[in-house]
C-alpha cells in the first residue's frame, strides 16, 4: 500500500544544496554525489514540511499535499516545520 504523504523533488528546480538531506531528522533522503534522493518515503511524517520550508529553490512538493503550507501542525519534533 502506498503511503499518502512523502516528498517529491523537482530536479528542474533543485540546486543540489543538500539542505533537505542535512535537516531531515527522519532519514528520508540520501545523497548521490550532491543530488538528494528520496530513499525512505515511509519515514516521512505526515504533515511535516521541514525540508520544503528549508529548500531555497522550492523544489520539494508532497504526494498527498492538501495545499495548506501554513498549517504547522505536524508535531514531528524536527523544529523545521
Amino acid at each position: 500500500m502506498a503511503k499518502n504523504w512523502y516528498p517529491v523533488i523537482n530536479y528542474d528546480n533543485c540546486i543540489e544544496c543538500g539542505a533537505c538531506f542535512d535537516k531531515c531528522s527522519h532519514g528520508v533522503y540520501e545523497l548521490e554525489g550532491t543530488k538528494p534522493v528520496v530513499v525512505k518515503p515511509d519515514a516521512c511524517i505526515g504533515g511535516c514540511r521541514g525540508c520544503q520550508n528549508l529548500c531555497p529553490s522550492e523544489a520539494i512538493q508532497y504526494v498527498g499535499d492538501i495545499g495548506d503550507k501554513k498549517s504547522g501542525g505536524c508535531s514531528c519534533g524536527c523544529t523545521n516545520c
